[in-house]
């Protein structure tokens, strides 16, 4: 093996932990956080509202309620509620759903096709956007086009998704008649999950949802590409690139940006972890029949399985972004070691 080569199976370039050990530690992160999760979720649904009203009539007698009660588990000790849950979340049982009396977990599952095509196209049209404004910004930051993208990101920044909403709804819906203001539209299946994209009119409901969405975070990214441009080229091997005579183009797309992304994929992917967690707002003003809908209709209905199902899922997906922002780290920059 000649220098500079990578053993085999290592994560990063200057690292020597095998790839199993690492995928071992992770596992083993991933099951301690969600652990934690399922403590902190339980202990909030245990101590907010009575399910037992919500099954029982509302004329029921005080022996049926006692009968619930049992029937649920609710009379054991808070410690014996949650060892069964627990038990139960192992085995995929997240209870069944007080409202449509159907396993909680499997509404999940059918909401998320939904829920994760309107956050992949926000994050395709946040980064279409971001990247080349955030480096033509950084570059050139006195250019009256980087002032102008910088003062539109912070508007960006500044104004709530449910206005900005609503004003699409209104000018591009009601004023216009441009695009449809709610719900998915037709959609066609694609390995037997049904996508509203594959469809002329499922992408023109997908639209206005997903530019919504996206533009806090791509007024972020805008602000942070920039920074980190700014940052990298004034650092000493930019200038020695450039002393050598490396063109600029390279010098920014090959030295400057690569150098710059490293921050960036962070929060980046934090922002998408935190776009299928909050998307609640944007499927409630739009309609969209996505997870967040569901989880705001499960509130409303103090369905308290659906919550839970959805905050246990919500948490595992974010546990797993965490995880792929990790690899992609050492294809940046191979002299990060994960250790």
């Amino acid at each position: 093996m000649t220098a500079g080569e990578l053993p085999a199976g290592r994560i990063s370039g200057n690292g020597d932990m095998p790839m199993l050990k690492y995928l071992v530690k992770r596992f083993f992160q991933t099951a301690v956080v969600l652990f934690v999760v399922s403590v902190i979720v339980f202990c909030v649904m245990s101590f907010t509202g009575d399910p037992v009203l919500m099954i029982v009539p509302p004329n029921a007698t005080d022996a049926q309620i006692a009968e619930a009660r049992i029937a649920l588990g609710l009379d054991q000790p808070l410690w014996v509620q949650y060892k069964v849950f627990l038990f139960n979340l192992l085995k995929g049982d997240l209870g069944i759903s007080y409202i449509f009396k159907r396993p909680a977990l499997t509404l999940i599952v059918e909401r998320m096709p939904a829920t994760l095509e309107l956050v992949f196209l926000s994050v395709l049209i946040s980064v279409a956007v971001a990247l080349p404004c955030g480096v033509f910004a950084g570059a050139w930051p006195n250019n009256p086009i980087s002032r102008a993208i910088m003062g539109g990101s912070l508007l960006g920044i500044s104004l709530p998704s449910f206005w900005v909403g609503i004003l699409m709804i209104f000018y591009f819906a009601v004023e216009k008649g441009l695009l449809p203001s709610s719900g998915r539209g037709t959609t066609d299946t694609l390995f037997g999950i049904p996508f509203a994209f594959l469809t002329r009119d499922g992408f023109r409901h997908l639209i206005l949802p997903a530019v919504t969405l996206a533009l806090g975070t791509l007024a972020m990214l805008i602000r942070l590409i920039r920074a980190q441009i700014m940052e990298v080229l004034r650092q000493d091997f930019i200038k020695f690139a450039r002393a050598k005579g490396v063109s600029w183009k390279s010098l920014l797309f090959g030295h400057a940006l690569k150098n710059a992304l490293v921050p960036v994929v962070t929060v980046f992917g934090m922002q998408i972890g935190s776009l299928i967690a909050f998307a609640t707002v944007t499927e409630t003003i739009f309609a969209w029949p996505g997870m967040g809908k569901l989880l705001v209709d499960s509130i409303n209905t103090s369905d308290r399985p659906v919550i839970v199902a959805y905050l246990m899922i919500v948490a595992a997906m974010f546990v797993f972004i965490n995880f792929i922002v990790d690899i992609v780290y050492t294809l940046i920059d191979p002299r990060i070691d994960l250790r």
